[in-house]
C-alpha cells in the first residue's frame, strides 16, 4: 500500500497542466474604464484575460502582469465592453429593397451574411440579435460562426418571422399565379403554435412575430393590428415553454399593448406607442427596442436602394412619432435596449444610433447600458456579456475619445476583442 500511495503521489506531482493553465494570457491597460453595471469610469485598470473569458480586473498600481501574458496597451484609450444589437438582419442586403429582394435566393442570403457578420464585429458589435430571415440563413451563419469558420458577433437568431396571411412578414409583392408565400406564415392559435415548434427545430434561439403591419411589407397598414390576442397568447406560450424569448415587431399603439397583454418579452419598433401602452411596457417591464436611426437612411437613401413609393410614405408618418415616443417612453422608465434593424441600413454602422439616443432625451452612459446590460438583460446573457468582469467573455472594445463627452466616438473603433482574439488593433 505505501508503494502504491507513493506511485499516485508521483503521478500528480508530475501530471501536465490543466487546460485552463495551458490557456493562454493577455494583459490590457485600460487608461479609461466604463463600468456599465455601476454607471461610472475606472482609471488605470489591468484586465488579465485567459483563454476567451476575463479571469481579473483591478488597479495596475496593485496588480502584478504575469511574465508569460501578452500586453495590450489601451492606456489611452476608453475601454468598454463589446456592444451589443439587439435588432438586426444580416443577412439582409441595404440595397436590395423592394421587388429587388426577389432576385436573391435564401442560398445568396446566407452568403451574403459573411461580410455583414465581419463588417457588425469590426464596428464594435460583438454581440447581435438577428430577428427574422428566410430559410433559416441566420441559423446557417450562427453556427458557421460558432464553429469558427468566419469572422461575426455572438449570434441570437429567430429564423423567419412568423406572419398572418398577408401580413408583415408574408410575400405580397407577387401575382395571386405564383402562389408564394412568407415561410413563416401561420394563422390561428394551434397553427402559430405550430410554426414556433418548427422554427425551434431547425435552430431558433428566440421567436419573432409581426404583431402589427410594416414599412416595408407591401399592402399593409403600418398601424393595424395583425394577429389576434388569441394568437399571440398560444405563440407566446409556446414559445416560453420551450424556453425562448419572444420578439414583436409592432408599429402600432393597439398591437403593441394586445403583444404586451399577451406576455411579450420585447416590443420591436415601438413607433405608434401611446401612453397607455408606455404605461403598461413599463408595468410589464416589457423591453422596448426603438430603431430611431434607420428613419434617415429610409428618407434620404431608400429609394435608391429600392424601397417602394408606399413605405416611404409610411415612413414619413412614423419615423418622426418614434422618436418623440422613444423620449417619452425613456421618460417613464421604461426598459429600452439598443437595436437598429441593420440590414435596411448598410452593415457596420449600428453605432450611429447612439447620437439619435442621446438626442432624444438619453445620457451617453444610459446609451452605452442601452448596447451593454440592458441587452444583456434581454437576451438573458447578462452572466456572460455586457460587462468587464471576472467571468465574462473577453469582448471589449475600445475608442481613442471619449464617448461620454462626445457619444460619437463609438462610431470609430479603435480595438475590438471578441473572446480574447484581437479583430481590429493588434
Amino acid at each position: 500500500m505505501k508503494a502504491l500511495f507513493a506511485a499516485l503521489a508521483a503521478l500528480t506531482l508530475s501530471a501536465p497542466a490543466t487546460a485552463q493553465e495551458t490557456q493562454p494570457l493577455t494583459a490590457i491597460h485600460a487608461g479609461r474604464l466604463i463600468d456599465t453595471a455601476a454607471g461610472r469610469v475606472l482609471t488605470d485598470q489591468l484586465i488579465l484575460i485567459r483563454g476567451e473569458r476575463i479571469e481579473s480586473i483591478g488597479p495596475i498600481a496593485s496588480a502584478t502582469i504575469p511574465a508569460d501574458a501578452r500586453q495590450i496597451d489601451l492606456s489611452q484609450s476608453t475601454v468598454l465592453p463589446g456592444l451589443i444589437d439587439t435588432h438586426v438582419h444580416l443577412t439582409s442586403r441595404a440595397d436590395m429593397h423592394g421587388l429587388r429582394g426577389l432576385t436573391i435566393s435564401v442560398r445568396r442570403q446566407a452568403i451574403d451574411g459573411v461580410p455583414h457578420a465581419q463588417a457588425t464585429l469590426r464596428a464594435g458589435f460583438t454581440t447581435v440579435r438577428d430577428l427574422g430571415a428566410a430559410g433559416f440563413a441566420d441559423v446557417a451563419l450562427r453556427d458557421a460562426i460558432n464553429e469558427g469558420r468566419i469572422p461575426g458577433p455572438r449570434m441570437l437568431v429567430s429564423g423567419p418571422a412568423v406572419s398572418i396571411t398577408g401580413g408583415h412578414g408574408d410575400n405580397n409583392m407577387l401575382p395571386p399565379e405564383y402562389n408564394a408565400s412568407g415561410d413563416g406564415v401561420a394563422d390561428g392559435p394551434w397553427a402559430v403554435r405550430q410554426m414556433v415548434r418548427r422554427n425551434i427545430r431547425f435552430g431558433a434561439d428566440v421567436i419573432k412575430f409581426t404583431a402589427t403591419g410594416g414599412v416595408l411589407s407591401a399592402r399593409t397598414s403600418v398601424g393595424a393590428q395583425q394577429f389576434t390576442e388569441e394568437e399571440m397568447r398560444a405563440l407566446i406560450d409556446e414559445a416560453h415553454l420551450a424556453g425562448r424569448r419572444v420578439a414583436a415587431h409592432a408599429h402600432g399603439a393597439e398591437g403593441i399593448r394586445t403583444a404586451i397583454r399577451a406576455g411579450v418579452d420585447s416590443i420591436e419598433h415601438g413607433s405608434l406607442i401611446d401612453a397607455e401602452g408606455i404605461r403598461a411596457a413599463c408595468r410589464a417591464r416589457t423591453y422596448l427596442s426603438m430603431d430611431i436611426y434607420v428613419s434617415d437612411y429610409i428618407l434620404s437613401e431608400g429609394e435608391a436602394a429600392g424601397i417602394l413609393e408606399e413605405s416611404l410614405v409610411k415612413e414619413r408618418q412614423v419615423g418622426a412619432a418614434q422618436r418623440e415616443n422613444f423620449r417619452a417612453a425613456h421618460r417613464a422608465g421604461c426598459r429600452i435596449t439598443f437595436g437598429t434593424d441593420a440590414g435596411v441600413y448598410p452593415h457596420g454602422l449600428n453605432a450611429r444610433q447612439f447620437a439619435y439616443m442621446v438626442r432624444y432625451g438619453m445620457t451617453p452612459m444610459q446609451a452605452i447600458q442601452a448596447a451593454t446590460t440592458v441587452s444583456a438583460d434581454l437576451l438573458n446573457w447578462s452572466d456572460r456579456v455586457g460587462r468587464i468582469a471576472p467571468g465574462y467573455y473577453a469582448d471589449i472594445v475600445a475608442v481613442s475619445g471619449d464617448p461620454l463627452t462626445d457619444i460619437s466616438a463609438l462610431e470609430t473603433m479603435q480595438f475590438v476583442m471578441k473572446g480574447g482574439d484581437v479583430v481590429v488593433g493588434e
